[in-house]
């Protein structure tokens, strides 16, 4: 059993704004109040693990370099307030329009639980004591197959997806509301929303 703990991040609608098959740098936008909410995990001492499904490489609509550069800014963007992300999984197979070797049924897309398992065991976290924020119901089913407890934003298509939840998930209106819902599960009290 691993000894750290984490929060696994959906990417898309969950730390930036949803576009459809997010390929181009230029239209990647930190969704407001993200990186105040992450500093707050790092603070408490959680890692902060991006897990997310990319279909439109399996599909053939941009490749991993356009993936990486996405990352890239992701991770200048989130260093200009000090924040790491500790570790980026990506799932870019698809079961049915996948394209040729990315046409397979796999066990890292969501809700599959492969990329939280993966990073569990390539960090050495806790799955029973970590947690999954997402703004699909896909995430939030990858989070409970793994052993976390899962949190849904509004955000994304978490407003369409949160009346479909399973009993005992709760969703919360950005991500900010989920890491303040986490710290008073875990009795850290509440801070002043920035």
């Amino acid at each position: 059993m691993g000894k750290r703990r984490a929060v696994f991040l959906d990417r898309d609608g969950t730390i930036n704004e949803e576009v459809q098959y997010l390929c181009r740098v230029e239209e990647f936008r930190l969704i407001p109040g993200v990186p105040y909410a992450l500093q707050r995990l790092k603070d408490a001492g959680f890692l902060l693990v991006v897990v997310t499904n990319q279909s439109g490489i399996g599909r053939g609509l941009y490749d991993e370099a356009a993936l990486q550069a996405i990352h890239d800014r992701m991770h200048e963007e989130l260093g200009d307030f000090g924040i790491t992300i500790d570790a980026c999984y990506f799932c870019p197979h698809h079961p049915e329009h996948g394209v040729g070797d990315y046409r397979v049924e796999c066990t890292c897309r969501k809700p599959q639980p492969g990329m939280l398992e993966q990073a569990a065991e390539d960090l050495d976290i806790d799955l029973s004591r970590s947690y999954m924020i997402g703004d699909k119901l896909g995430d939030i089913e990858a989070g409970i197959n793994a052993g976390c407890v899962s949190l849904m934003v509004r955000t994304g298509y978490g407003a369409a997806d949160a009346a479909r939840l399973p009993a005992g998930v709760r969703a919360y209106d950005d991500l900010q509301a989920a890491v303040e819902a986490i710290f008073a599960a875990e009795g850290k009290g509440k801070r002043k929303r920035r």
